[in-house]
C-alpha cells in the first residue's frame, strides 16, 4: 500500500516543487496516510487546503481504502 501511495505523491510533486514546496510519506496506516510537508509548503497558511483539495483528494481517487491524509510537523 505504502508503494501505491509514494507513486501518487510522485505524480502531485512537481506542482509541490514549483512553488516551492515538496511532501514527504511518512507512514501508511489502517487507511491512513502520514506526510511531512516540506520548503515553503511547512508554513503556508494554505498547507491544509493543499493537504486536503490536492493531495488527499487525488490519493483517495486513486487508492480506494484510504481514508485521510494528515501531517505532521
Amino acid at each position: 500500500m505504502k508503494e501505491k501511495v509514494q507513486k501518487v505523491i510522485d505524480k502531485i510533486r512537481p506542482s509541490l516543487k514549483a512553488d516551492g514546496g515538496d511532501v514527504e510519506l511518512i507512514d501508511v496506516k489502517d487507511g491512513i496516510v502520514t506526510v511531512k510537508l516540506q520548503g515553503s509548503c511547512a508554513g503556508c497558511p494554505m498547507s491544509q487546503m493543499t493537504l486536503k483539495n490536492g493531495i488527499e483528494r487525488l490519493i483517495k481517487q486513486e487508492i480506494p481504502g484510504i481514508k485521510s491524509v494528515e501531517k505532521i510537523n
